[in-house]
């Protein structure tokens, strides 16, 4: 039995169904993501787990125990939300020591417990700041602090990120993970940003319209997209019809879709052809930068074709210019 099972979850607002039939299990000790676009109902699942929201039908577990009808201060759940909700009239200290308040803990046990776990966030030197005097990425660690210190038995993160800068969050999405290492915290995050589930998850479950699409760890996701929206939403694959790809290449393709992805696209020499890989001619319309990252968008007989290289000092190509590509066959998958 898995320590989280989520069983045939319906939720409906009237006669709109959010969630529709899902079936769910997470392993103790794991942080599992649920990705996808808005509105696909990831947000609405983990307020089921959390019991802010109570299901239309289906069965929750967690330990064991049956916990759907259970209210949620008694299911032993924490959680950090976008919103980091932290009392602007209290210090640090006295932030992450309010739930161990609540449960009537002695003094001395508060104090030792929230000495520790400021360590371990990295906020013993702004533990007599009020929030207002600490910066984003150290108010986020204050709420997952005040999350942890109590030891739920889950703690949901419901987008915690979203609203801090690229590179704090990077850094952030490295400290969560740490910490939730550390402590052996069963976790589950909430994001639309596919390289942030890639960076946390030992689990990435991706929903698209209040339905899981594919449940997989993040290298068998990005890999092995079961659906078309799995290929469109990890890795920004190449999507193809029969059609598409026959005006790519002049051969017909035994289904009805094929998906590849940038980084599998090779440049080559003119009139290159190998056993086992697709080749085509196309001419360069657009270049952007990503980072290290160069995209070069290749029209190929009108259809595009994304190709990601490392941005180093080799020789790089020009917008208009002519060029050969090759794709293997083993990294194209076909539907």
């Amino acid at each position: 039995m898995a320590y989280i099972e989520m069983k045939q979850i319906v939720k409906k607002y009237g006669t709109t169904s959010v969630l529709k039939q899902i079936n769910l299990d997470i392993e103790k000790g794991q942080l599992v993501t649920l990705l996808g676009p808005s509105g696909c109902g990831k947000s609405t699942l983990l307020r089921c787990l959390s019991g802010l929201e109570e299901v239309t039908s289906g069965k929750i577990f967690l330990d064991g125990q049956d916990i759907t009808e259970l209210e949620p201060r008694k299911r032993e759940i924490g959680m950090v939300f976008q919103q980091y909700s932290l009392f602007p009239n209290m210090t640090v200290v006295q932030n992450v020591a309010f739930g161990l308040k609540l449960k009537k803990k002695s003094e001395g046990e508060i104090r030792e417990k929230v000495k520790n776990i400021l360590e371990i966030v990295g906020l013993s030197q702004q533990a007599d700041r009020y929030p207002t005097q600490i910066s984003g990425g150290q108010q986020q660690r204050a709420a997952l602090a005040r999350a942890i210190i109590t030891e739920p038995k889950v703690l949901l993160l419901d987008e915690p990120l979203s609203a801090i800068d690229a590179l704090l969050r990077r850094s952030l999405q490295n400290e969560i993970r740490r910490i939730q290492q550390e402590l052996n915290i069963t976790a589950v995050f909430v994001t639309h940003d596919q390289s942030e589930a890639m960076v946390m998850s030992d689990m990435i479950h991706l929903l698209y319209q209040g339905q899981i699409e594919q449940s997989a760890p993040p290298a068998e996701m990005y890999l092995h997209p079961k659906t078309r929206f799995a290929a469109s939403f990890i890795g920004n694959y190449n999507i193809y019809t029969d059609v598409q790809f026959h005006q790519m290449t002049g051969l017909k393709l035994d289904r009805e879709m094929l998906v590849f992805r940038p980084e599998a696209v090779m440049f080559c020499a003119p009139d290159r052809t190998e056993m086992n890989n697709y080749t085509m001619k196309g001419t360069i319309k657009s270049i952007i930068a990503h980072g290290n990252v160069l995209r070069y968008t290749v029209d190929v007989n009108g259809v595009p074709v994304n190709v990601d290289t490392l941005f180093q000092g080799e020789e790089r190509y020009e917008k208009g210019q002519e060029c050969y590509l090759k794709i293997a066959e083993k990294d194209c998958i076909s539907y």
